[in-house]
């Protein structure tokens, strides 16, 4: 993936990693779009970088999802990179009462949103890099977060049949497997003992400059290299 001159859609893109790929994408010389469903954010994001360009999308709803690409086809027809990394993640035991509520929230955002948008931003001409965000929790689950590590094991299978179908195009397409890193996915204060952003931002960047297409950051790294044994033992170390 060229780094610079790219015009770049990142959902999700004024918090959390989103935020810290869209300074970083500025940074490199790149037209950045981001969208989520908060204008109070988005507005926080377009002042932090005045050259942002934000677009209120819901990727819950379909209908959403199709009205931003009609969006992008008819405002930004040359954008070129995609990347999927609008997601949430609920706290919950299967005794909840709003557990399956929550799940299909989860099930909506963090699968059927990048499936459909992958699908439709494919008819762009000028589309050559997919990026879609996973997690470490895709190779060993937390149990407190069923749901949504379910939708990451989802997503890195998807994203390695996307590759292998795409192969013989010219579009690239990287996963991007974060560690629990300090934000504030599942709420406030739960991550805030995690790595810095910015840390694995930077860190995701030299992979990409060496060519790379899973780009793994501390204990994502290893999760993705483990065999069944050492997968067991993570499990029974972070589900104790």
């Amino acid at each position: 993936m060229n780094l610079s001159n790219n015009k770049i859609l990142i959902t999700g893109g004024a918090s959390g990693i989103g935020l810290g790929l869209t300074e970083r994408f500025l940074k490199e010389n790149n037209t950045v779009i981001i969208c989520g469903r908060r204008e109070d954010i988005l507005i926080k994001a377009h002042e932090k970088f005045p050259a942002v360009i934000t677009k209120i999308c819901d990727i819950s709803n379909e209908e959403e999802r199709i009205g931003l690409f009609n969006w992008v086809m008819e405002n930004h027809p040359d954008l070129n990179v995609l990347v999927n990394n609008a997601g949430i993640q609920n706290w919950m035991g299967i005794a909840d009462d709003d557990f399956y509520e929550k799940a299909e929230s989860e099930i909506s955002i963090n699968i059927n949103a990048p499936i459909q948008l992958s699908q439709l931003f494919l008819k762009l001409k000028n589309l050559n890099t997919i990026m879609n965000v996973t997690s470490g929790l895709a190779f060993v689950p937390l149990s407190r977060v069923p749901v949504y590590c379910a939708t990451k094991a989802f997503m890195r299978s998807f994203t390695l049949s996307l590759r292998h179908q795409l192969k013989s195009t010219n579009t690239e397409v990287i996963e991007i497997i974060p560690p629990a890193l300090n934000t504030d996915l599942g709420g406030k204060g739960i991550h805030d003992e995690h790595p810095a952003v910015s840390d694995f931002v930077e860190s995701i960047f030299k992979q990409l400059q060496e060519g790379k297409v899973e780009l793994t950051f501390g204990t994502s790294a290893s999760r993705t290299e483990a065999n069944n044994a050492t997968i067991a033992d993570y499990f029974n170390r972070m589900n104790p």
